[in-house]
């Protein structure tokens, strides 16, 4: 993600002459699927992992909108309608577990079952229900 971003500074960089409906829909087209990609197993990563990816989310916005440093990240997405990464992994998941649920193939109903141990002390993706 961070590769992208570097070759994206350009257009989404504070001195961009684009407007910010602009580089948000290049965020959203571009940026947002890289991390995005299978979502829904994040769900067990640790919080460590999760918020590397939050703060790489935060500066990116950051960058985009040349916010002083006194505004805060809930403001920054709050008022860019941007969702936390904990949001979209949990709303990814649900989805995702749905699919699960009414899949007519038998064999995907083990990947519902929660009674294997878990290693660590990771949550796994249906905690996240």
């Amino acid at each position: 993600m961070a590769l992208k971003v570097k070759e994206l500074y350009w257009l989404i960089g504070r001195k961009s002459p684009l407007s910010l409906e602009n580089k948000l829909l290049l965020y959203k087209s571009i940026i947002k699927p890289i991390w995005t990609y299978r979502i829904e197993i994040w769900g067990c990563a640790s919080k460590a992992s999760q918020a590397i990816l939050q703060k790489a989310q935060s500066s990116i916005l950051r960058m985009m909108t040349d916010a002083p440093w006194y505004v805060t990240n809930l403001t920054l997405h709050d008022d860019l309608k941007i969702p936390f990464i904990r949001d979209v992994i949990t709303d990814r998941y649900a989805k995702h577990h749905w699919k699960l649920v009414t899949h007519p193939n038998p064999t995907l109903q083990q990947l519902l079952d929660a009674s294997q141990p878990t290693r660590l002390k990771r949550t796994r993706p249906s905690d996240l229900l």
